[in-house]
């Protein structure tokens, strides 16, 4: 399968790589979303990015991996992603670990762990257990970067749920 025309751009390093996710996170974040960003690159050239919209789009499956993945498919015209990597903000829940797992992607490297859903070492490593397919794992790429986007985002939205009830106590 060819790369699309995009090509012809130089190649990111994994920070590059990285760095974008983090900025799809901040549009997910801007929109009240929770910042979570992916893109799928091949040989440093990116040919799928997604952000999180869960909320926006009412929809459970709107999860960053998932658009990234689709992104990268609809590019190489099918559906197995080898020889590329998903670089993602927060590391990837149970379903998007399958996601990852089917779609035959090589590697996954994500900043910040997730003690909630993490499904690639936090709570259980879908990647260690005896599928067809079993990508590489890669943590803590900015995590700090990662972490405080995240951190950032909740703390404002604990504060603004302090304000509403605060001023809801006030009528």
């Amino acid at each position: 399968m060819a790369i699309p025309e995009k090509e012809a751009l130089p190649a990111l390093s994994p920070e590059e790589c990285m760095r974008e996710a983090l900025r799809l996170a901040s549009e997910a974040a801007s929109e009240g979303e929770v910042p979570v960003g992916a893109v799928v690159a091949r040989q440093g050239r990116i040919l799928g990015r997604g952000r999180n919209r869960r909320e926006k789009g009412k929809n459970a499956l709107a999860h960053a991996e998932l658009e990234a993945i689709h992104e990268a498919c609809r590019a190489l015209g099918g559906w197995r992603l080898f020889g590329c990597e998903l670089y993602v903000t927060l590391e990837p829940c149970p379903m998007c670990a399958g996601a990852i797992i089917n779609a035959r992607l090589d590697r996954v490297i994500y900043g910040t762990a997730d003690p909630k859903a993490g499904s690639c070492g936090s709570i259980i490593n879908l990647f260690a257990l005896p599928y067809n397919h079993r990508p590489s794992l890669q943590e803590g790429l900015l995590r700090d970067e990662c972490a405080a986007q995240l951190t950032a985002f909740f703390r404002a939205l604990r504060e603004k749920r302090r304000n509403r009830a605060a001023s809801n106590q006030e009528e």
